[in-house]
């Protein structure tokens, strides 16, 4: 099976032209050099066509190109509302969106995590790591230098074996050399600057990663701080809840030393408490959990971490500038290196491709050489030598083709990835959008739950002490009115969290 790569950096030759085709199984190495007996010596034909080429060289493998994703990026996003603003990059600094919030304590705790979060730190050592890769592909651009001295003292044998008629005899010979080392591989075929350009997308889409796993701890330290004080305002409700179950008690008791209530009263009221009792120590157990994930979110031990859940949570969300879904794929660092990705494996294409093609290399030395340290740096010690080393695959056992295939099966692997994520992109922020349009109705409608279970919950008290209705009644009514403003808290944090996401799956900061 013979497959021929058509490269674009064979100019076209005049009439009278010689092609030379050295083939293997599974490629055609084509050079075309004009015909000129002055010039033919030892293989090859020296003319200014394979000069330019030398120069020069080509790119084999395609060109990058971004993918279109016309098809599958709407026009405007299904979910509407008040939060969607014109012009998002102009509202907000980048970078610092938690401030919309406009609390202190969120700041400085995303202060501390940009500062010390060993998360953070290990995504900006793999982004380094990229880009020092990228440099070390980046030094195949230019010749390899290197100063070898060495020194050597010998002795040879009397009894070695040598051709007749030369004598044997034993002696001792000194060598001393002082060389300087060149070796550069001639570009022809792109190889290097593929494998370049790869290793810079590579480093890009590494810095891409970062900036998403920044995002992710941000986006996590807010989360958590905003859950920490929803479950401090639960624990206050808790805790008004058992200083009411516990005057509940008492005057369930007093009725009952009166003959005014039943036993089951008493156990019904014994009950409440200690239910109360452990809901406040599961908060309290959440709320300890929470503080050690903030202090390893943060970079601190647990044992030393302090923050302040004291404070009510906002009222409001923060309206969110969402804008256009073109604007979101500039704004996702997780669509940046789902690109970068794909740039990279594009280049990797024409690296595999370049491997079907022959490799020169320029190999030089120049340095000094003497049996003698004293006349070492003479000018008759002077040596060098230059010229080219070719290897051509002549026979691989399809090891490049499969590398081929699998460069171009990894390419198309990335597009589909690329594709997914931009698809995932949309989709989270339209998660984020209906989110918060059902959850801001689901409040509107718990406030007024919340309302008329206090009322519920005192008219009940009142007509117990009257002697109207049963404590089971008072039971539920109160059991009822800590359920829903319990739930109305955890559905403000609910909202918050919203947000967040929201904020992330917008790509950060504006």
């Amino acid at each position: 099976m013979h497959r021929l790569f058509k490269t674009d950096c064979h100019p076209e030759q005049r009439e009278g032209s010689t092609r030379w085709h050295v083939a293997s199984g599974a490629q055609h190495w084509i050079l075309r050099a004009v015909q000129n007996d002055r010039n033919y010596a030892h293989g090859f034909i020296c003319t200014p066509g394979l000069v330019l080429l030398l120069l020069t060289g080509c790119a084999v493998g395609p060109d990058y190109k971004q993918p279109d994703v016309a098809a599958t990026s709407p026009a405007a996003f299904a979910e509407t509302g008040p939060w969607k603003v014109a012009a998002p990059k102009d509202d907000l600094p980048k970078g610092t969106w938690w401030k919309i919030f406009h609390d202190p304590a969120l700041d400085a705790l995303e202060a501390s995590a940009a500062a010390a979060s060993p998360t953070l730190q290990a995504a900006i050592a793999r982004r380094d790591q990229a880009f020092a890769l990228a440099g070390l592909s980046r030094a195949d651009y230019f010749p390899s230098l290197s100063l070898d001295p060495s020194a050597s003292r010998a002795r040879y044998s009397g009894n070695r074996q040598t051709q007749v008629p030369a004598t044997r005899a034993s002696y001792t010979d000194n060598s001393f050399n002082l060389p300087l080392d060149l070796s550069y591989e001639l570009d022809l075929w792109g190889r290097v600057r593929r494998a370049n350009e790869s290793a810079r997308a590579l480093a890009e889409a590494s810095a891409a990663t970062y900036q998403t796993v920044l995002l992710g701890v941000q986006a996590d330290v807010a989360s958590a701080y905003f859950t920490l004080r929803s479950l401090a305002m639960e624990r206050e409700l808790v805790g008004r809840s058992i200083q009411t179950r516990r005057d509940a008690l008492d005057l369930v008791q007093k009725r009952f030393a009166g003959g005014a209530s039943a036993q089951l009263d008493v156990l019904r009221a014994q009950t409440e408490l200690a239910t109360a009792e452990s809901d406040a120590l599961a908060i309290d157990q959440r709320r300890a959990a929470l503080r050690h994930t903030l202090a390893v979110l943060c970079g601190q031990s647990p044992e030393k971490f302090k923050v302040d859940d004291s404070a009510a949570l906002p009222a409001t969300v923060p309206a969110l500038p969402v804008g256009l879904p073109s604007e979101l794929l500039e704004r996702r660092p997780d669509v940046a290196t789902a690109e970068r990705t794909l740039a990279a494996s594009n280049a990797q294409i024409g690296v595999a491709k370049a491997a079907f093609f022959p490799a020169i290399k320029l190999i030089g030395s120049a340095g000094y050489n003497s049996d003698d340290l004293g006349t070492l740096l003479n000018s008759d010690s002077r040596q060098w030598s230059l010229g080219p080393a070719i290897s051509l695959p002549i026979f691989q056992g399809g090891r490049n083709v499969a590398n081929y295939d699998r460069a171009k099966a990894a390419y198309a692997e990335s597009v589909a990835s690329y594709r997914l994520r931009v698809l995932v992109a949309f989709q989270e922020v339209e998660d984020g959008l209906s989110g918060l349009r059902y959850l801001d109705g689901q409040a509107e409608a718990l406030t007024r739950a919340v309302t008329a279970s206090r009322q519920a919950a005192s008219l009940s008290t009142v007509r117990y002490k009257a002697g109207l209705v049963s404590y089971l009644e008072v039971v539920d009514a109160e059991r009822t009115a800590l359920q829903n403003e319990r739930t109305a808290t955890q559905l403000a944090t609910q909202r918050l969290t919203a947000s967040i996401l929201l904020v992330k799956a917008l790509g950060g900061g504006w």
